[in-house]
């Protein structure tokens, strides 16, 4: 029988800290983080945007070699296949379908498109010599559509932050630097961002009861002691690290390498010492009303996460 490979998938709402958490654990040995490979079709294939190593797509050698693996050269790849598929089956609107699977045409394109994921997966595993890859697209309708690929060993770790934090976060903008100062990340209102922040987490509870095994982490606990956290997430992900030292892991932050992200918040091209804070500037810098509306919106998830309504 074939081996499936093993995929720890990073999910939950965009300004949660995931990219630095994933960032973190690639420094583990025997793990391959590959960023949001959610955009590799469309920021990679087709417009040759900015490796995490900082050259374009086209001109990184280890993301030739993936191609090679997986599909004979990017060239080979159906880009225009993929981008149809991921707009009839990954979307928010679609998780009830894609967790129930009664629907067998729509299953099928489901398990389709799951497909050019195992492969870019299997083809990293390979070439990094890797246990564990790391995909930290972060939406909630391609972990369920992941769901329908036998080829894939799926474990999701839902990262959560105060919907407050996550909020302010998306009121600020964001220079995107894959695409030298041309482009800036999405923005969205508090409101917005906290129907978001609802969704998207209801989702991957969601997800838990189809049977995926399913972590949560409050980004908050990760940077209060990122030492445990990386032992328990390295378990999780079938890894047994509790006699490393963890070397990378610092008094003043954690030391990251240079990585070959395919897509993410632009911290993904940070290297040397980064610091592991709570970044709580949301409770000065965002307006009280808008604080309140969002408490008021989360209000359900805030106390099952275990955050407090005043904050």
């Amino acid at each position: 029988m074939k081996t499936r490979v093993r995929v720890l998938y990073v999910g939950g709402l965009g300004r949660s800290g995931t990219t630095l958490i994933e960032r973190v654990l690639n420094e583990i040995p025997g793990v391959c983080a590959l960023g949001e490979i959610v955009h590799l079709w469309q920021r990679d294939i087709r417009d040759d945007e900015r490796c995490g190593c900082g050259e374009r797509f086209s001109a990184c050698s280890f993301w030739r070699r993936i191609g090679q693996e997986a599909f004979g050269g990017w060239a080979m790849v159906d880009v225009h296949r993929i981008l149809a598929l991921r707009d009839l089956v990954e979307r928010t609107r679609h998780i009830p379908m894609l967790a129930a699977g009664k629907r067998s045409d729509f299953s099928a394109l489901a398990s389709e498109y799951a497909s050019y994921y195992a492969r870019v997966y299997e083809a990293a595993a390979r070439v990094a010599h890797a246990q564990v890859v790391i995909d930290s697209s972060k939406h909630s309708a391609l972990a369920h559509c992941l769901r329908y690929s036998e080829e894939i060993d799926l474990r999701v770790l839902h990262v959560v932050r105060d919907p407050r934090g996550v909020a302010y976060s998306w009121t600020k903008t964001v220079a995107r630097p894959e695409t030298d100062g041309r482009d800036v990340m999405t923005r969205y209102t508090p409101a917005r961002s906290a129907v978001l922040w609802n969704a998207h987490n209801a989702a991957f509870g969601l997800l838990r009861q189809r049977g995926v095994a399913v972590r949560r982490l409050r980004y908050e606990d990760f940077v209060a002691n990122p030492r445990e956290t990386v032992h328990r997430v390295a378990a999780f992900m079938g890894m047994d690290t509790s006699t490393s030292p963890l070397e990378f892991l610092k008094p003043e932050g954690v030391e990251l390498r240079q990585c070959h992200s395919a897509a993410g918040n632009p911290m993904r091209f940070e290297t040397g010492i980064v610091p592991l804070r709570p970044d709580d500037a949301w409770r000065s810098a965002l307006p009280p009303r808008q604080r309140a509306l969002v408490g008021a919106v989360c209000a359900p998830l805030l106390r099952s996460y275990g955050y407090g309504l005043m904050s």
